[in-house]
């Protein structure tokens, strides 16, 4: 996974438990920032329906639904803004 806060990759053995820390930054590893499901633009900023409200999305938190993103969020961000783009360009021409 990569960690949200530095960019640094951050190599997963087992599952990312509530005190594990990127080795890079310290910060927490299992927050939303770096879950898959993180979503800022979706309802309650998670893709995951049954997910509880979290209301510091840089802490390390108990959500049950948390899966590891291979990238960060401010990737995902920007490749779905691309492909919104790209998928207006295509309507309008």
């Amino acid at each position: 996974m990569q960690c949200h806060g530095c960019g640094n990759a951050v190599e997963i053995v087992e599952k990312v438990g509530r005190g594990d820390t990127c080795p890079s930054c310290e910060r927490p590893l299992r927050c939303c920032r770096n879950c898959s499901f993180y979503d800022p633009s979706a309802s309650n900023k998670c893709r995951e329906p049954q997910a509880e409200w979290v209301s510091d999305r840089e802490a390390a938190n108990f959500c049950e639904y948390f899966a590891p993103s291979a990238a960060s969020s401010s990737e995902v961000a920007g490749s779905r803004s691309d492909e919104t783009r790209r998928k207006l360009d295509d309507l309008f021409s």
